[in-house]
């Protein structure tokens, strides 16, 4: 399967996604933890259905030393109790600010005080620019029809 457009051939496209990627190596170089940031990725692209990032982030996170066990239960974390709290919490604004219209209100205030148990300021801050990052970028994917399935991580795991 070949995707519908090839971003990196426009011009346009091209120097858009060179911003894109700088803001995404901004959010991942906060203080965030590495591994709260591949679990919202992850869970963020599986109720987008962007195949391509789902690939991606879970052959990352895998590298990163996450266990498959872990990521195997992501689409299912509220059921799984291999989560931390701070990591539940991320997972849950991460849903609502994916779902916005499905949300009524949003994010809601009892999430985002959920949330702000576990992280500062700056780690919160990270947190809505990484959902907003990944929204982004499956949109961009599942117009598009990247495929999936070829990703390879890169050496320096």
């Amino acid at each position: 399967m070949d995707a519908r457009l090839n971003y990196f051939a426009d011009p346009t496209a091209a120097k858009a996604l060179r911003h894109l990627m700088t803001a995404g190596r901004t959010v991942q170089e906060s203080s965030l933890p590495a591994t709260t940031q591949q679990l919202v990725a992850l869970r963020v692209s599986q109720i987008n259905g962007c195949a391509v990032c789902v690939d991606m982030h879970t052959k990352e996170a895998a590298a990163a030393g996450e266990t498959a066990v872990r990521l195997h239960l992501v689409a299912v974390w509220r059921e799984a109790g291999v989560f931390t709290e701070a990591e539940r919490a991320a997972l849950e604004l991460a849903e609502q600010g994916t779902r916005v219209a499905d949300a009524g209100e949003g994010v809601s205030d009892e999430v985002w005080t959920r949330a702000t148990v576990h992280y500062d300021q700056e780690q919160l801050t990270a947190l809505v620019f990484l959902v907003a990052f990944m929204n982004t970028a499956n949109r961009l994917n599942v117009i598009a029809r990247q495929p999936a399935g070829d990703y390879a991580v890169a050496r320096s795991h």
